[in-house]
């Protein structure tokens, strides 16, 4: 496809309520890294149903220009109505990059858009930047299961497309914003729509359990031993006022289920502390943890690789240290 500008869009996902998804929010701050290393604005793009909150939200946010797209179809979220409205915007703009989040909804619209536009995707992102040889953005992700780390370039086809994973950057500081609105009329008529929500059905899973968000983070790997030491994981988690993750080991072993689970196949987290109890520090869970602010770690083997991230390292039985650990906060809370 032509590349009209050297502008970098964001895809910026919506609620029911028309208000933005962080991810979205997230995406503008490598974006705007982004835009200026390759001389070009900042372009969020919102589509969905009464959005003024997310276009609010995006020139808060950063966002240079805000493209919207409103319309009934757009109301509840599907492959056909999302893809024909961004094919038309970006065959219209012409932009060089495109960043859309890796979520449900992303990863199954990303691909679908790639593909009408006849260009590449790299998937499940964590890292960008602009290659200085080349001026082509640098997509990085975990890659042969997660064993390495893969910096991945389109040279011959625009737009430049990856997906990245909510929780990898932070969302910009929030200004007045002054971005220039543009709003764009693309109808898709209902024949086009080849799937219909017929219920949406909200479950609570594990009372709701939110690692992107959560400020402090316990986790268990294999070294907990199984599901009573998750118990003693609780225990901390509860007397600092955090939440329970889990490497795959722990959950591929039962022990906890899989919404707890940090790393590449996991979720990406930025809490400000992290403490990772009977985890290795395998490549695949610190693909998940590289933002979060503090590093503790705790395990019985001085050689264990996540000594090698953790900013602080307790060398001892996990079953020993975090009874004693938590007694210790309790106290100095009263």
């Amino acid at each position: 496809m032509e590349t009209r500008s050297k502008d970098v869009w964001v895809l910026i996902e919506t609620y029911a309520d028309g208000s933005a998804r962080n991810v979205g929010l997230e995406l503008l701050n490598p974006g705007r890294t982004l835009a200026d290393k390759q001389g070009g604005a900042l372009v969020a793009v919102v589509i969905g149903h009464n959005v003024q909150g997310a276009v609010q939200a995006a020139s808060a946010h950063g966002a240079d220009t805000v493209i919207v797209v409103e319309g009934e179809e757009y109301r509840e979220y599907s492959t056909d109505a999302y893809t024909e409205a961004l094919d038309r915007l970006v065959r219209k703009y012409g932009p060089t990059t495109m960043l859309i989040g890796a979520t449900q909804n992303g990863r199954d619209l990303a691909p679908r858009l790639a593909c009408r536009l006849g260009t590449g995707l790299t998937a499940d992102c964590t890292s960008l930047d602009i290659d200085e040889k080349t001026g082509l953005v640098a997509w990085t992700r975990p890659a042969f299961g997660g064993n390495l780390m893969a910096t991945i370039m389109c040279p011959d086809h625009r737009p430049q497309m990856g997906t990245v994973r909510p929780g990898v950057f932070p969302k910009p500081q929030p200004g007045v914003g002054h971005a220039e609105i543009i709003r764009e009329e693309i109808r898709v008529p209902g024949e086009r729509i080849r799937v219909q929500v017929l219920q949406v059905i909200k479950e609570a899973v594990n009372g709701g359990v939110d690692l992107e968000s959560a400020e402090i983070i316990v986790a268990g790997g294999r070294g907990v031993g199984g599901k009573e030491g998750f118990r003693l994981l609780q225990e901390l988690a509860d007397a600092l006022g955090g939440a329970v993750g889990a490497s795959r080991a722990a959950v591929d072993e039962g022990w906890i289920s899989a919404d707890h689970q940090v790393g590449q196949t996991g979720k990406s987290v930025r809490p400000k502390l992290y403490i990772a109890c009977g985890i290795s520090g395998a490549i695949q869970h610190v693909a998940g943890i590289t933002s979060a602010g503090c590093i503790v770690a705790i395990n019985s083997d001085p050689e264990a690789p996540i000594f090698g991230v953790a900013d602080y390292g307790v060398v001892g039985d996990l079953h020993e240290v975090l009874p004693a650990l938590t007694e210790e906060i309790r106290h100095l809370r009263g």
